[in-house]
């Protein structure tokens, strides 16, 4: 009776779908609440792991179990389907990102403008490793179709991904950086520093996109996980994050 009542108390546990999820740095302050909300409504839990989509791409490359990845752009999940490994011939575009230009409200750089990057005194920039973060990409050629790039080279703190680009701006060891509008809407940097958006016909637009992948056991699930995403509702939400409608 006793092992009877303790395989019933325990039974909802061993039924809950926990799904696992990889996801772009930049989604990192953005997707906690929503996953919050999405185990509210459907009782699975989804368990995340943040790192830059390169890392990621890498990872299902070579066996990782996740079941859904949401990357930063296009071009990542793209190698995952050019590989046969998603459930799907093209990944679907979740949102569109946004590239600002921050920096601490005690640095010299008060009025912050596209031409602070072009102040003599600027003496360091945190950016995105561009061949791992998408972000870090749209800073190169933003910078390049400005005809800085070259210049501010030797001033770049480079960092693997986009949170952490967001982390040594905000800790002082650069003095500006050009980071994701999802990490310049947190609470820490909104209070602590201030920000532009660069001017988007400087760089394509990043469409984020994800895809489910074939070798998922919660495939069913993953899928759920999307749509929601794709709600109007869980849009406006992902919108007031700094992560746009993809269209």
């Amino acid at each position: 009776m006793y092992k009877l009542f303790l395989l019933l108390l325990f039974a909802p546990l061993a039924a809950a779908q926990t799904l696992r999820l990889a996801a772009a740095a930049d989604l990192q302050p953005v997707m906690p609440p929503i996953l919050q909300e999405f185990e509210g409504k459907t009782s699975i839990h989804v368990d995340a792991s943040y790192q830059s989509s390169a890392t990621l791409t890498t990872q299902i490359q070579n066996g990782a179990p996740f079941d859904l990845f949401m990357a930063a752009d296009l071009s990542f999940p793209q190698r995952i389907v050019a590989a046969g490994l998603a459930d799907s011939d093209q990944p679907v575009a979740y949102a569109r990102g946004t590239l600002v230009l921050w920096t601490r409200n005690d640095s010299p750089f008060r009025q912050l403008s596209v031409d602070t990057l072009r102040d003599p005194t600027l003496k360091t920039i945190a950016i995105a490793n561009a061949e791992h973060a998408p972000y870090g990409r749209a800073a190169e050629t933003s910078l390049k179709n400005l005809g800085l790039y070259d210049q501010l080279k030797p001033k770049f703190v480079t960092a693997e991904n986009i949170a952490q680009t967001a982390q040594y701006v905000d800790s002082g060891n650069a003095q500006v950086g050009l980071i994701s509008l999802t990490s310049a809407l947190t609470e820490r940097l909104h209070a602590s520093g201030h920000y532009i958006v660069m001017p988007r016909d400087f760089y394509p637009p990043i469409l984020q996109g994800a895809v489910v992948l074939k070798n998922s056991a919660n495939r069913t699930a993953a899928h759920q996980l999307l749509d929601f995403l794709l709600s109007p509702a869980v849009q406006k939400e992902l919108a007031a994050r700094g992560l746009e409608p993809p269209h």
